[in-house]
């Protein structure tokens, strides 16, 4: 592993054909500019419109002491406030969990100035505290919670694990992925709070059994033999709103679906028919393999998709626009390790969280229960001077 400092100027980066048109162009190369380092597991972030930075940290192996964050001179503090950050594992019983984050997977800011948090409220990915699963929406304007949508058992069930949500661009809808035992989409319309469970089960949603997710050429296993087995994880949404990508980590195949599909049902007396897992099967689109992934990001400044790789410690990118085109890899190097979400900047500046899944305590027999990790920026232009932080 690369010494931190060495982010910059010892960068081992993979360039193929095509992986970075527009940078090359300008004779530039990709680079990685570590943004923060956290001693807790990190694994969502997202970028405000404003330029602020929001991550948040699972209750996976260890009883995490701030769930929700903003970076503040690249330090995490408690958000929206100390109270909704105060639950504590050993204290669940006197804790209320609909007004507390218990296991937040991630944090996305929408194009109305609201951060929406997927609380999955499942510590260490087991049983799913009750009244717990929820999304919440804050004002970043005012920093004030203004909407949680709770999620009964009919749509978050005992053995699920909510895990990544994008927002459309009217701010209407919102689409979940469940990598849990039963994978699925979840759309929830914001204003009313409804929510409706789909391809629960379908085998787009679910592990591909064929697939295992390896870590320097070995499967990567728990102690007891079990490997990673997450079903739906990877989301993402065109720029316009209309088309849906997820994929499963174990898995190879990116899927989308044409959002018109998942719409119209909030407010009707009874599922359409449109609505059924049997006919949204039938609209399900293979576009593509990425191979085992994790997060994914269509960006606003080139329409492309970015692709986490885990297993090859590397960020590949997807040109949309062709059809026929495959992943080309734009950064690799090995201090990416289990680069997990992205998100995009004001300035198109992409960032990537690196959540280290692999040294954690549930893959590593003798890791740290408190297992340091990362957030970086993949930038392009003239290398800058120095080794700090980037600004």
């Amino acid at each position: 592993m690369l010494h931190p400092t060495g982010a910059r100027l010892g960068l081992a980066l993979f360039l193929l054909a095509g992986a970075a048109p527009a940078a090359l162009a300008q004779g530039a190369s990709p680079r990685l500019d570590k943004v923060a380092s956290f001693g807790h597991q990190v694994t969502g972030v997202t970028v405000a419109r404003d330029g602020r930075i929001f991550v948040n940290f699972p209750r996976w192996s260890e009883d995490a002491p701030v769930s929700v964050a903003e970076l503040k001179d690249g330090k995490p503090v408690p958000y929206p406030d100390a109270g909704w950050n105060s639950w504590r594992n050993a204290k669940q019983d006197e804790i209320d969990p609909r007004t507390h984050f218990v296991c937040v997977q991630s944090v996305v800011a929408d194009a109305q100035d609201r951060l929406w948090v997927v609380d999955a409220a499942a510590p260490a990915m087991a049983a799913v505290i009750k009244d717990g699963p929820k999304l919440v929406g804050i004002d970043l304007k005012t920093n004030q919670v203004v909407k949680t949508i709770p999620f009964d058992a009919s749509t978050v069930l005992q053995a699920s694990y909510i895990n990544d949500v994008r927002i459309s661009p009217d701010g209407k809808t919102a689409y979940l992925t469940d990598s849990g035992a039963e994978g699925a989409l979840i759309v929830v319309d914001l204003d009313s709070g409804a929510a409706r469970r789909v391809l629960s089960g379908h085998p787009t949603t679910m592990p591909d059994k064929s697939v295992t997710v390896t870590y320097d050429g070995q499967p990567l296993r728990r102690p007891d033999g079990r490997g990673v087995s997450f079903a739906a994880d990877g989301i993402a949404l065109s720029p316009d709103g209309k088309t849906l990508y997820w994929q499963a980590i174990k898995g190879k195949t990116l899927y989308s679906l044409p959002t018109d599909a998942l719409t119209g049902w909030a407010t009707a007396s009874v599922v359409p028919e449109m609505l059924t897992d049997r006919t949204l099967g039938g609209k399900v689109v293979a576009v593509g393999e990425n191979g085992p992934a994790d997060g994914l990001l269509i960006a606003r400044k080139d329409g492309r998709m970015y692709v986490t790789s885990p297993q090859d410690d590397a960020v590949k990118v997807r040109d949309l626009a062709n059809s026929g085109a495959g992943l080309t890899t734009l950064v690799q190097d090995k201090q990416l390790r289990w680069p997990d979400t992205f998100s995009e900047g004001p300035d198109g500046t992409i960032y990537v969280t690196t959540s280290h899944i692999q040294d954690s305590a549930d893959y590593k027999p003798g890791a740290p229960i408190s297992l340091p990790t990362e957030l970086w920026a993949i930038r392009t232009g003239p290398a800058a001077t120095g080794s700090g932080p980037a600004k």
